[in-house]
C-alpha cells in the first residue's frame, strides 16, 4: 500500500501516482483511467479501449444527425476480389436504406 496526499489542482483535487504504479497497470502520463466508488473505496482502472465496429459506426451516425451521414462516392465497378453480392452491391438497397434500418 503506498499512501498518498490529495492536492488542490484549480477548483477540484488530484493525486500523483507513483511510476511503480503506472507501470503495474499498464499506463503512460496522458491516458485515460476509469474512476469508480465501489463500497467507499476508490477503484482507478485502465480505460479499456472502445471497440469500433460498423455498427457502433452506424449509430454514431444516427445520434449525430442526417447532416452527418458522409457522401457516398462512386467508385466504378467492383472487380476481381471487391466483388461483394449483396442487396446493396446490387443497387436494391441505398446506403441511406441501411443507415435509417431498413
Amino acid at each position: 500500500m503506498t499512501e498518498l496526499r490529495i492536492a488542490k489542482w484549480g477548483n477540484s483535487a488530484a493525486i500523483r501516482l507513483p511510476k511503480s504504479a503506472l507501470e503495474q497497470l499498464g499506463l503512460k502520463p496522458g491516458e485515460t483511467v476509469e474512476f469508480t466508488v465501489q463500497v467507499g473505496k476508490g477503484v482507478i482502472e485502465p480505460k479499456k479501449p472502445r471497440k469500433i465496429t460498423l455498427e457502433w459506426i452506424i449509430s454514431e451516425t444516427k445520434r449525430l444527425g442526417p447532416e452527418n451521414i458522409p457522401e457516398t462516392v462512386e467508385w466504378g465497378p467492383d472487380r476481381g476480389e471487391e466483388i461483394i453480392d449483396d442487396e446493396y452491391s446490387r443497387g436494391e438497397i441505398t446506403l441511406d436504406d441501411i443507415l435509417r434500418g431498413r
